[in-house]
C-alpha cells in the first residue's frame, strides 16, 4: 500500500533530492555525543564519533560501529564506508530496525562500519575559519565531495584501521563516487564500490517536480531572487517558494508526492518514515542544487558550470567544464551496481547508460543487482532490503576481499 503525505511539501521534496549526495588532523569526540548516543547505542551497538579536517577546512563527523551486538571475538574486522544521498545525513543508514538497517547489519555480519556525513550536515556542520552564516561556508557542489570530503575520509579510515575499505553509496554518494574514481582518486585504498541507485545520467529522470524544478533553474533562483548561498529546506522563504511552484503545475500532485519523486515505493515502513523526520531534512549548499540541475539540463557528468566562459577558464583552463569520463574508472575495480525497475530518479535507461561507459570493464570484477519492484528509497529504508539488496551486496564484498 503506499505512504501518503499531506501537508509537508519539504519533505516530499527532500525525497526528490535524495537523487543527487587528505586528512589535515582529526580528533577522537567524547562519548556521548551525536548519532552514536542518539541512536546507536541505545539499540544494543558500541559506537565511537571522530572528527576529520577536510583540506579545506570543513570538520566531518565520522562514525564508527566497531562490532556487532554479539562482539567482535578478537577478530580484525573488514571496514566499510557508508556515503548518503543529498538532504540527509548518515543516521538514514540507522532508522530501520537493527535487523533491517544497512549498518547494524554489517555491523552483525563482522564488518567495521563507518559512516560518513558530509559537509553542511548536522554532524558535519563546523569548519576551522568559516561559520555557516559566512556565504563562502556553502561555495561548493559535489565536485568538492568528491576532491576533499571522500578523500579526507577514506585516508582516516585507512590510518586508523590499516586496511583497504569497501564502499557503499546510495544516489549521490553514488555520484561522489563515480566522480572520484573516473579521475583515479582513492582508487588503491578501495576494496570495491557498491552504488546503490547510481546516478550518473539524469536524462529519463521522471519526478514530475523535480523535472520542472530543473528546468526553471531552480537554484539559480532561489540565489539570486532570494540571496541564499544554503538550501535549507526548513528556511520558510524556500519552503513558500516551492509550494508556489507545485501550485502552479497542476499536472503535479502536491499530495502524494513521494511516487512522484522517487518511484512507488514498494516497502517503506510508515514507522520508519516518522523516525526519519525527527531528523531529516539537512541543509546543502545552493551551489550544490543548481550542479545537480545542470546534470540534468545538460546530459553530460561534468564539473559545475558557472555559466561564463571567463569564469570557467579561470577555473578550470578552458571555456566550458571538464567531463567526468567514467571510462577512466579502472577495469579491474570490483563494482557492484543495485538499482530498482520502479525508481523515478536513477532511470533504468539512465543505468544502462552508464553501464555503457563500463562496457569494457572486467565482466568478473562487475555485479548488477536488478530488483523490479524497488523505487529509490527501498534500497536505504525498506523493510526487505536486506533480504533483496543487502545480503547481495555482503556476498560481493566476501568475494573481493
Amino acid at each position: 500500500m503506499a505512504i501518503q503525505f499531506h501537508g509537508f511539501l519539504p519533505f516530499y521534496f527532500l525525497f526528490f533530492f535524495s537523487f543527487l549526495w587528505l586528512t589535515c588532523f582529526s580528533i577522537h569526540k567524547p562519548e556521548g555525543v551525536g548519532i552514536c548516543s542518539s541512536v546507536v547505542q541505545p539499540v544494543g551497538y558500541k559506537c565511537e564519533e571522530f572528527e576529520v579536517t577536510t583540506e579545506d577546512g570543513y570538520i566531518l563527523g565520522i562514525q564508527r560501529i566497531l562490532e556487532g551486538r554479539a562482539g567482535g571475538n578478537g577478530t580484525k574486522r573488514q571496514p566499510v564506508l557508508l556515503q548518503h544521498g543529498v538532504l540527509v545525513d548518515g543516521i538514514s543508514w540507522l532508522l530501520n530496525s537493527p535487523e533491517q538497517s544497512l549498518a547494524y547489519v554489517l555491523a552483525d555480519n563482522g564488518f567495521d562500519v563507518w559512516i560518513a556525513n558530509t559537509r553542511g550536515t548536522r554532524p558535519s556542520f563546523r569548519h576551522i575559519s568559516l561559520s555557516p552564516s559566512d556565504k563562502a561556508y556553502w561555495a561548493w557542489s559535489w565536485d568538492e565531495l568528491a576532491a576533499h570530503d571522500l578523500p579526507a575520509m577514506i585516508d582516516f579510515i585507512l590510518k586508523k584501521t590499516g586496511q583497504k575499505l569497501h564502499y557503499v553509496g546510495h544516489s549521490l554518494g553514488t555520484l561522489i563516487a563515480l566522480a572520484s574514481l573516473s579521475e583515479r582518486r582513492e582508487v588503491d585504498k578501495m576494496k570495491s564500490v557498491a552504488l546503490l541507485c547510481p546516478v550518473a545520467y539524469l536524462d529519463h529522470m521522471e519526478t514530475p517536480l523535480g523535472i520542472v524544478a530543473a528546468k526553471v533553474f531552480l537554484g539559480e533562483i532561489l540565489s539570486d531572487w532570494l540571496g541564499m548561498p544554503e538550501f535549507n529546506l526548513n528556511n520558510k522563504k524556500i519552503s513558500n517558494f516551492l509550494s508556489k511552484l507545485c501550485s502552479a503545475n497542476p499536472g503535479i500532485d502536491c499530495n502524494d508526492l513521494v511516487i512522484s519523486f522517487t518511484g512507488n515505493n514498494c516497502c517503506l515502513n510508515a514507522s520508519t518514515v516518522d523516525v526519519f523526520l525527527k531528523y531529516e531534512p539537512q541543509p546543502t549548499s545552493m551551489k550544490n542544487m543548481v550542479h545537480l540541475a545542470q546534470t540534468f539540463r545538460d546530459g553530460i557528468l561534468r564539473k559545475y558550470d558557472y555559466g561564463s566562459n571567463v569564469t570557467n577558464f579561470e577555473r578550470y583552463g578552458q571555456h566550458t567544464p571538464p567531463v567526468y569520463n567514467l571510462s577512466n574508472i579502472p577495469n579491474s575495480l570490483p563494482l557492484f551496481l543495485g538499482h530498482g525497475g520502479k525508481d523515478f530518479l536513477a532511470d533504468v535507461k539512465d543505468v544502462e547508460h552508464l553501464l555503457d561507459n563500463l562496457k569494457f570493464h572486467d565482466p568478473d570484477q562487475l555485479s548488477v543487482h536488478y530488483v523490479q519492484e524497488y523505487a529509490h528509497e527501498d534500497f536505504v529504508l525498506g523493510v526487505s532490503a536486506k533480504h533483496m539488496v543487502y545480503e547481495s551486496v555482503m556476498t560481493f564484498f566476501r568475494d573481493h576481499q
